[in-house]
């Protein structure tokens, strides 16, 4: 049971102001008279935040945006990742993992190789930049497309990963051989 609001060791001027009420979601109904009645529910408004704010913290998953009119529309940002979502980025990852690993025994297969060509120190940038290149791309992929729709980011994998093809060691590797 909850104390009123004459019991409290101080008051001040608008202390009876209805929506301070003790009570979350409740309000009091005033009874005939300025007597008070029993408390009924009022039904919660759905939390929406307007553009450029963020919900941090406990429920914030539950927090929608508004609308440039005033409605409130769901964020697409904080509804998780389905389960097919979810696997596709794991298959790719380990895709862009294996490439990755692939452009790494691909480029030492090839540094003693035409020595001609580009000095050594040119050699270790590109090597290192081949092998850090799927990595980044997947990154980048998984952080800008956070707020599009699944093809988006599922078409910018696919992309990646037929542009990033470890060509030195399908090659030189296995294969070439």
């Amino acid at each position: 049971m909850t104390p009123g609001r004459d019991d409290e060791a101080l008051s001040w001027g608008g202390d009876d102001d209805p929506t301070l009420d003790v009570g979350v979601g409740r309000a009091k109904d005033p009874g005939p008279e300025g007597t008070t009645g029993a408390a009924e529910p009022v039904a919660a408004a759905p939390v929406g935040l307007p553009e450029g704010f963020e919900a941090v913290g406990k429920g914030s998953h539950d927090v929608a945006r508004l609308d440039a009119d005033g409605t409130v529309a769901p964020d697409p940002a904080a509804a998780p990742l389905g389960n097919a979502m979810f696997v596709a980025l794991g298959v790719f990852g380990g895709a862009y993992l294996l490439y990755a690993i692939g452009w790494v025994v691909g480029g030492m297969r090839l540094q003693g190789r035409l020595e001609y060509l580009v000095s050594d120190v040119m050699f270790q940038g590109s090597f290192w930049l081949a092998v850090l290149a799927p990595v980044l791309w997947f990154a980048t992929v998984f952080l800008l497309t956070i707020r599009s729709a699944a093809w988006v980011r599922i078409a910018w994998l696919v992309g990646g990963a037929l542009l990033l093809v470890p060509w030195p060691f399908i090659l030189t590797g296995a294969v070439g051989r």
